[in-house]
């Protein structure tokens, strides 16, 4: 992971506002830009509007902010950008590779979740989801900088999975995919608990005929009962008015060697620290407590 030509990026959910979990991954994805010499992005992913609290996005980039942690290009927003959807799912609906489906979350019960064919006949009074059509067979080979070889049989575990939902709303899989090709992420760093999404998204990225990125999955925090932290579980969010103390418990989270500290300290002088001693060979490959 190193050359000028590296861009990476964080892409938070204006669900809540940054918590420890939230600045793990930030800070992971920004040290090792970093450490490559290269840029760093901040994308906020607000398709999904009935989760999205008002005003989280603009708390969110104030937290970066303080915490250091600056866009080196214009912050962009999903929302802002649904035309380069519509024509990735026009382009892999002309070619027969997307199709509308009509099945309910109990006809998909009923198969274990996994959509392999529809049940449903075409109904004028609803609007159908589209569909990625998988076909039978499908496995997806990848090997995760951090993680190792990863192996996902999409047909048998996921199905055809929703890239425009039935409520009129763009899929977080078609999206992410788009977006990091259009703004040329060459290496996605983000928590594990998105390592699951990974295959969906690089079938989706060979069907549009799309690079696939390098993928590191940091460990994901967990509170002391072993539970994600995360903006749904109403997670304490960081203070970024006092940002050395979570910047510190970030590093450790992510297995690094505590940091001298002085009197004068900045967050300046403390992530320029930081980026001279990171080592992604000691972030641990487990859940961690923040």
């Amino acid at each position: 992971m190193t050359g000028s030509g590296y861009r990476g990026r964080f892409a938070p959910s204006p669900t809540g506002d940054l918590h420890a979990g939230s600045l793990l991954a930030a800070l992971g994805s920004w040290l090792f830009a970093r450490r490559a010499g290269g840029r760093w992005l901040v994308r906020i992913e607000d398709v999904d509007t009935p989760r999205e609290v008002p005003g989280a996005a603009t708390r969110q980039l104030h937290a970066l902010r303080a915490f250091g942690l600056h866009a080196d290009e214009p912050v962009v927003r999903q929302s802002d950008r649904s035309p380069l959807y519509r024509a990735a799912l026009e382009d892999l609906a002309d070619r027969g590779l997307a199709f509308p489906c009509w099945c309910s979350r109990t006809d998909l019960a009923a198969t274990g979740g996994v959509h392999r064919a529809c049940v449903r006949a075409p109904d004028p009074d609803r609007s159908p989801a589209i569909r990625l059509r998988v076909a039978a067979g499908t496995r997806v080979r990848f090997d995760d900088d951090l993680l190792g070889p990863q192996l996902q049989d999409v047909d048998a575990e996921v199905g055809d999975f929703v890239l425009y939902r039935a409520d009129g709303l763009w899929a977080y899989q078609l999206a992410v995919v788009v977006d990091d090709a259009e703004q040329g992420i060459t290496h996605v760093v983000r928590g594990a608990d998105l390592l699951d999404s990974t295959p969906r998204q690089i079938l989706l990225q060979r069907a549009l005929g799309l690079p696939t990125p390098g993928y590191a999955h940091l460990p994901v925090v967990v509170d002391d009962e072993g539970r994600k932290l995360s903006k749904s579980l109403a997670s304490n969010p960081v203070d970024f008015a006092d940002p050395l103390p979570a910047l510190d418990r970030a590093w450790g989270a992510l297995g690094q060697d505590a940091l001298q500290h002085s009197d004068a300290d900045t967050v300046t002088a403390w992530l320029a620290r930081a980026v001279a001693a990171f080592d992604p060979a000691k972030i641990p490959r487990a859940a961690t407590r923040p």
